[in-house]
C-alpha cells in the first residue's frame, strides 16, 4: 500500500500548480520538518493515509510529492486516541494533540502549556451557513484570541483552515484517481498547505478534526 501511495503522491505534485488560493497570513512558528516542497511560491501538497504502517496500530501516514515519508502517527494497542503524537519520518515527536489541545513535542509534564487549543463549533440556532467546524485559539484560551477557523466537512474530506482575514491557509481535499477499479474512499486524502503556514501544524489540525469526529 505504501508503494501505491508513493505513486499517488506524484499526481498530487501535479495538482500543486493549479492556481491555489493566495494566502497572506500564516503561522510564524516552526513545528514540522522540511519536506522539500516549501520555500517557493507553490503550496505544499501531502498525501495522507489514515492508517499506520505498523501492524496492530492505528494512526496516519503522510507522504510528500516525492514519495517520501514526512509524518507518522502510530497509536499502539491500548493507547487512547484522545492523545496522539505527530512524529517525523524517523519517529521524533513534533507535536502532541490531546483533548483538543496542541502541545510542542511530547507532553512531559502536567504543567506543560499547549501552543493552541480548538473548540468545536456548536450551532444551537442552526445559523451555521458557512459550515463552521471549529475555531482555534492561542493558549491560554480566553475566548477572544481566535486565530483560525475551520469550515467545511471533515467527514467528506472537504474543508479549509482560514485566518481572521479569511485567507485560506490549509485545505483538505478528497483524493481522486483515474485508475480503473481503484477506490480510495475517505482513508486517503490530500492536505494542501499554502506558503507561510507550517505543515506540521496543518497536520495537527487534521488530528484535531479527526478527534472531534469520533
Amino acid at each position: 500500500m505504501l508503494g501505491f501511495l508513493k505513486s499517488l503522491s506524484r499526481t498530487v505534485h501535479e495538482e500543486r500548480c493549479q492556481d491555489p488560493e493566495p494566502s497572506n497570513g500564516g503561522d510564524d512558528g516552526s513545528h514540522g520538518v522540511d519536506d522539500g516542497d516549501g520555500g517557493g511560491c507553490e503550496p505544499t501538497s501531502l498525501t495522507v493515509w489514515r492508517k499506520s504502517l505498523f501492524v496492530g496500530c492505528s494512526g496516519f501516514t503522510v507522504i510528500n510529492s516525492d514519495g517520501e515519508l514526512v509524518y507518522r502517527v502510530d497509536n499502539y494497542g491500548c493507547r487512547r486516541r484522545q492523545e496522539v503524537v505527530l512524529m517525523d519520518a524517523s519517529g521524533k515527536p513534533i507535536l502532541t494533540v490531546s483533548r483538543s489541545k496542541v502541545f510542542e513535542g511530547e507532553i512531559l509534564s502536567k504543567k506543560q502549556k499547549p501552543i493552541c487549543c480548538a473548540r468545536k463549533y456548536v450551532d444551537i440556532l442552526r445559523r451555521n451557513k458557512l459550515k463552521k467546524l471549529a475555531q482555534v485559539y492561542r493558549s491560554p484560551y480566553d475566548g477572544k484570541t481566535r486565530v483560525y477557523v475551520i469550515e467545511g466537512s471533515y467527514m467528506n474530506r472537504s474543508c479549509k483552515v482560514l485566518d481572521e482575514s479569511r485567507n485560506v491557509l490549509v485545505e483538505i481535499r478528497r483524493k481522486e484517481t483515474t485508475t480503473k477499479g481503484v477506490s480510495l474512499g475517505l482513508e486517503v486524502f490530500v492536505l494542501v498547505v499554502n506558503r507561510g503556514f507550517d505543515s506540521g501544524l496543518a497536520m495537527a489540525m487534521v488530528l484535531l478534526l479527526d478527534q472531534m469526529s469520533l
